[in-house]
């Protein structure tokens, strides 16, 4: 169980509000979300420079010292990813904290995996040896990604959002087949900075779509230099509202989703049954 927090937007964006000063700030849930559990076991944030991901990563609490929030405070992009973590699957430590990251890619996930020492070799085995031998630590989550990034290796024509469906529904399938009654945890985001595309599978999860450039309602002022030409917009996803009295909205459970060019949510069903494609597929 974790919190992770997106923001992507058509022109650079701070986002310190929403990871630090907002009444359910990410540094706030790290301390206690709103089911009353805390989230200290590691903390990261990741952003896009010139299109290479800058990724930020400690294993303390978030909400312990200043780094978190000096690392918050800097940030001004198009697209950003946060996590804090409480750890399930994997000790503390650097190689286990989110968000992953492989080329332009970034990966975060909140959930859990049942299981997972008996998932692990099914995944494994269906992985490219090129991500298989890229992994370092001992997560479910990162295990999930690097498979994902796999498939998208070997069938990048079908594109990002298919790829992910094809994915988790085929790790949710792997991971009934050993216990039909588990509760399989599936919020994942994944980006390359242009592309955003994420799920809801039985962890909660919200998003907030702006429209204009508003005056933050906790520090007061824009959070863009904005041009006068453009029309600003953003969208922020979150597992829970990080501001109170704005209008976030949940997203339905067993959904995957991505940002369009409009830079509102595409939504479809997850979960439907269609996996067991790549039980052929072997490296």
């Amino acid at each position: 169980m974790c919190r992770l927090y997106a923001m992507h937007a058509n022109e650079p964006t701070r986002v310190e509000c929403g990871l630090v000063k907002a009444q359910n700030a990410l540094m706030e849930q790290s301390r206690e979300d709103m089911q009353g559990y805390a989230h200290g076991h590691g903390w990261g944030v990741a952003d896009y420079a010139d299109g290479v991901p800058l990724v930020e990563k400690q294993t303390w609490a978030a909400f312990h010292g200043e780094h978190f929030a000096r690392n918050a405070a800097r940030i001004y992009a198009r697209t950003v990813v946060a996590h804090v973590r409480r750890a399930t699957v994997g000790g503390t430590s650097i190689e286990n904290t989110h968000p992953f990251h492989h080329g332009k890619w970034i990966f975060a996930h909140n959930g859990t995996v049942p299981n997972f020492e008996r998932v692990r070799p099914v995944i494994l085995d269906h992985m490219d040896p090129l991500h298989r031998t890229e992994i370092t630590g001992t997560t479910d989550s990162e295990h999930v990604f690097r498979y994902l990034m796999s498939l998208f290796l070997r069938h990048p024509e079908r594109g990002l959002k298919e790829t992910v469906r094809v994915g988790l529904e085929q790790v949710i399938a792997w991971s009934k087949e050993i216990e039909p009654q588990a509760r399989i945890g599936l919020n994942i985001v994944l980006t390359d900075g242009e592309h955003v595309i994420g799920t809801r599978f039985n962890r909660s999860l919200h998003y907030l779509v702006r429209d204009h450039v508003f005056s933050c309602p906790i520090c007061g002022k824009p959070h863009v230099h904005h041009a006068a030409s453009t029309a600003y917009q953003a969208v922020e996803i979150a597992s829970e509202p990080v501001t109170f009295g704005e209008d976030w909205y949940e997203i339905p459970d067993h959904t995957i989703y991505s940002i369009a060019e409009d830079f509102r949510l595409d939504m479809e069903p997850l979960g439907r049954g269609r996996a067991g494609v790549e039980q052929g597929e072997r490296s």
